[in-house]
């Protein structure tokens, strides 16, 4: 029987955003430079809920994102909110979203914000820090943190380490204390475990109650031992969320390798859906 879970972070998953955002410039770069680019193909929404089920995640969120080019200032990896809705659209009790942040756009940006929630049902929304140049405790991005939590959503932030040619400073995961400090009641999601600064991450999730840990982007297999401690001791296993930034990591791939760690059935439940089911406000199902 499969296990049942939810996906905090799938990029937008069509045929036409697969050549879009993957297949065309520097990010077909990345995604040849980890193996990924080669077989790499999209799906109608209908066959991509069907591939999700048959494995027994019931839900996923898919970013709108804006990933920044550093060098030439312009945008990389783009998923608008239109095209969320739409795939939403095929699935609305499987598909949700997140609103990707230009901290460029100013209020601007945060009315966009409060329209995805308000009016398409986002469940929060996603930063990529790294092209823009502004760490998470920047000014440019505390009113979208003050709209967060006032409508009661999620923050997820891409950290740690990036392969694309951008500067890594701006995902330290020790910028997220002063976040967290200033709004203690906004749900942080630390995506992409932290790496290189996995130690540096847990440190964070344990401090502060509304902060997780996201561990999109690598696969299970390569987990750091400290994160796989984490998620099955006392303190962690109600602090971290599974995610696979596909289609950088595999559904398929990823869930035979956390069966292969050997976690607790309570942590490894936690992990795959109730942690994720919490933090953005899907119940317990």
């Amino acid at each position: 029987m499969a296990e049942r879970a939810i996906d905090y972070l799938v990029n937008h998953f069509t045929p036409e955003s697969i050549r879009k955002n993957y297949l065309a410039g520097e990010e077909r770069e990345r995604f040849e430079s980890v193996g990924r680019a080669v077989g790499l193909q999209g799906y109608a929404p209908r066959e991509f809920v069907a591939r999700l089920r048959a494995l027994g995640i019931e839900k996923i969120l898919v970013p709108a994102i804006l990933t920044w080019s550093w060098r030439e200032q312009r945008p990389i990896e783009q998923t608008t909110v239109e095209e969320v809705v739409e795939v939403a659209r095929e699935a609305p009790e499987v598909i949700f979203g997140l609103y990707g942040v230009n901290p460029r756009r100013g209020m601007e940006g945060v009315a966009g914000l409060e329209r995805a929630v308000r009016e398409h049902g986002f469940r929060g929304m996603h930063i990529h820090p790294h092209g823009f140049g502004f760490p998470p405790n920047h000014q440019y991005y505390f009113p979208y943190y003050a709209k967060c939590h006032e409508l009661g959503v999620a923050a997820v932030i891409s950290m740690g380490h990036t392969l694309d040619f951008m500067p890594i400073e701006p995902g330290r995961p020790i910028y997220l204390d002063d976040v967290a400090l200033y709004f203690p009641g906004l749900k942080i999601v630390c995506a992409h475990t932290g790496w290189p600064w996995v130690e540096e991450a847990i440190a964070l999730a344990s401090k502060h109650p509304h902060v997780y840990l996201g561990t999109s982007a690598y696969a299970p297999k390569y987990w750091r031992p400290e994160l796989v401690r984490f998620i099955d001791s006392r303190r962690g296993r109600d602090k971290v969320l599974w995610g696979t930034d596909w289609p950088l990591v595999k559904h398929d791939e990823a869930l035979e390798q956390i069966a292969a760690l050997g976690l607790r059935e309570e942590s490894k439940r936690k992990l795959l859906y109730d942690n994720a089911a919490r933090v953005f406000g899907f119940g317990s199902g």
